[in-house]
Parts: C-alpha cells; structure tokens; sequence
C-alpha cells in the first residue's frame, strides 16, 4: 500500500548534522503509512532529526511529540512542522528522560552504522549516523524505551540495517516486552559513508566480498 501523496512531505529542511532524509526515512515512512492514525492517537519520535517522519504522523491527524538530542535537530524539526502546518511538540532531550508513558506509537529511525569506534560520537555530523562497533549502541537504547512507554496494544515501528542483526533487535524487544517481526525490507545502493568503510565492515564480516548493496528492514513490534 502506498503512503497517500497528502501525508508524504516533499522536502525537508536540514543543515549541516542534520540526517537528510533518504531511503531509510522513506521506507519506515511507508510502513508509518500502513498504520491506522487519528486525532485520537499519541505518536513519539525518537531522535526526529529533520522531523519528517514526524510531520508525516501529524498530516495523517496523530498527536505528535518529537525528540532529539540536536539542537540542530530540534530546530530543523520545529521549522519543518511550521512550514507544512503540522502540529508537532518537537524537544530536545535524551532517551533516558522518558522512563514513563502512554503512547499509541514509537517511531524510530536512529542511527545504526557499524563504525570501528566503540560508542558513537558526541558531536559532529556523524551522530545522526554511528552506532558504534555493532551499530547497537542507539538501537537498543531505542528499542529499551519503546518498551516503557508504549501503552497495551501500542505499535513500535524501527528502521535499521540488517548489518545490525534483525534477530537481535526482535530479541531486545522480546526482553522489553514486545512482540516484533520485520514487516518490510529493501536493498539500497551503498551511500558514501558504507563505501569509505568497505575494508572495515568486510574485515569484520559484515559486508561481502561484491556486495554493492545494503539491505534496510522495518521492524513492527505491539505490546500485547
């Protein structure tokens, strides 16, 4: 099912540190779609960047908060639901301020590249996008925090490079309490950031020999 054209924002503002939307924004946009979104349903974002998939749940009637560790982050979301008219509470904050919530669903595109660092960057344009050695580091710390504020019979909806391990996620929502099955897939064409660590993630078994592709997966998790 395609995400109707009303809800799909055509562009976003960013500046420099600010994720700009890509394939990965696009394919969780899809699945965000599929869902059944009102006036009476509560949406968090977690980690919004250019606030896109935010403004998407807001034009499909959500009530919307949004967060960010960025200012920059925060800023690019705020003028991005004021420029498409989107009523969306966008604050700056870590994943450790929410330890509570009723939320009807928890969205999340956080960063995942494997990097040979061991934790991901505390500045820099690089935040939006490491995730330390396994690309973990922020995708559990994500997937934890669904786990605490998604109401019974909330959606959690991820987006992550299979690099990561599928199964691992699926069995980090298990222990949080979630139910979790991959609902989309696809293979996109290495950006610059995979291809100037080639020889890493080839050394570390992560990519193939050849392998010209990576594939992304939508992750759709409930708590029962």
């Amino acid at each position: 099912m395609a995400v109707p054209a009303l809800t799909r924002p055509r562009r976003m503002l960013t500046v420099p540190g600010v994720y700009v939307p890509q394939h990965d924004t696009h394919l969780l946009m899809r699945s965000v779609g599929r869902e059944s979104l009102g006036p009476g349903t509560h949406v968090l974002e977690l980690g919004t960047g250019s606030g896109a998939l935010a403004v998407q749940a807001a034009r499909l009637g959500a009530r919307v908060t949004a967060v960010d560790i960025s200012r920059r982050a925060v800023l690019c979301a705020r003028v991005n639901a004021a420029l498409y008219r989107s009523r969306v509470t966008v604050r700056r904050c870590d994943l450790s301020a929410f330890v509570a919530g009723d939320y009807d669903m928890v969205v999340s595109n956080p960063p995942y590249v494997p990097t040979p660092a061991a934790l991901p960057p505390l500045r820099g344009k690089a935040r939006a996008w490491d995730g330390g050695t396994d690309g973990r580091a922020v995708v559990d710390r994500v997937c934890a925090t669904a786990g605490l504020v998604l109401r019974p019979g909330g959606t959690f909806l991820m987006v992550h490079s299979a690099m990561c391990g599928s199964d691992a996620s699926i069995a980090v929502l298990a222990r949080a309490g979630l139910d979790a099955e991959i609902i989309d897939r696809e293979l996109v064409p290495l950006g610059p950031v995979l291809r100037s660590r080639l020889p890493w993630l080839r050394g570390e078994g992560l990519m193939a020999d050849g392998q010209d592709k990576e594939e992304l997966v939508v992750i759709r998790a409930r708590r029962s």
